[in-house]
């Protein structure tokens, strides 16, 4: 048996159930879990002294508009004690995903982009907040069903300047 299919074989072990997916894709393991779950799985990935999954390589999103939950998580993670990588794959709505910016100081601005293309609210997150658009802008530009050219691109863009306003 592979390293990758050890690791596979203990987190099924583990979390039995709670992994609704578990595959090797290019020869790296792909764990897909509930949102429920998705914390307790990154914590144990992170904090076993075996595994010790101590880098978030990357996070990010993909929209499915069709399927529901709608939204897909992709976490991916790195062992540098071991030099081993591992996605975990989640799906949820556009509200109530955990944030793990508390396990990897990474994710703080990487949900935050999240939250911003795709819409999708982190409980708990310490600063979850638009981060290329402006704080009026409306709607979320990663989104399937976001408008290709934008909204109001048919209207001409003009610019008001602080001064002019207040008077």
């Amino acid at each position: 048996m592979s390293e990758q299919q050890e690791l596979l074989k203990t987190l099924s072990d583990r979390f039995g159930q709670k992994i609704s997916e578990a595959y090797l894709s290019f020869g790296e393991p792909v764990v897909k879990v509930g949102r429920d779950s998705l914390r307790d799985l990154i914590s144990f990935l992170k904090n076993d002294p075996g595994l010790s999954f101590d880098m978030l390589v990357d996070l990010f999103g993909v929209d499915y508009p069709e399927a529901e939950p709608r939204f897909e998580i992709v976490y991916i993670l790195r062992s540098t004690r071991n030099n081993k990588r591992v996605t975990i794959k989640t799906r949820t709505r556009q509200t109530g995903m955990d944030t793990v910016s508390d396990l990897f100081k990474a994710a703080e601005w990487l949900e935050r982009e999240i939250y911003d293309m795709f819409g999708v609210q982190f409980v708990n997150h310490p600063d979850l907040r638009r981060i290329y658009t402006d704080d009026d802008f409306e709607g979320h530009p990663l989104r399937k069903d976001f408008p290709l050219q934008g909204r109001d691109y048919d209207k001409p863009f003009t610019v008001t300047l602080e001064e002019e306003r207040s008077k």
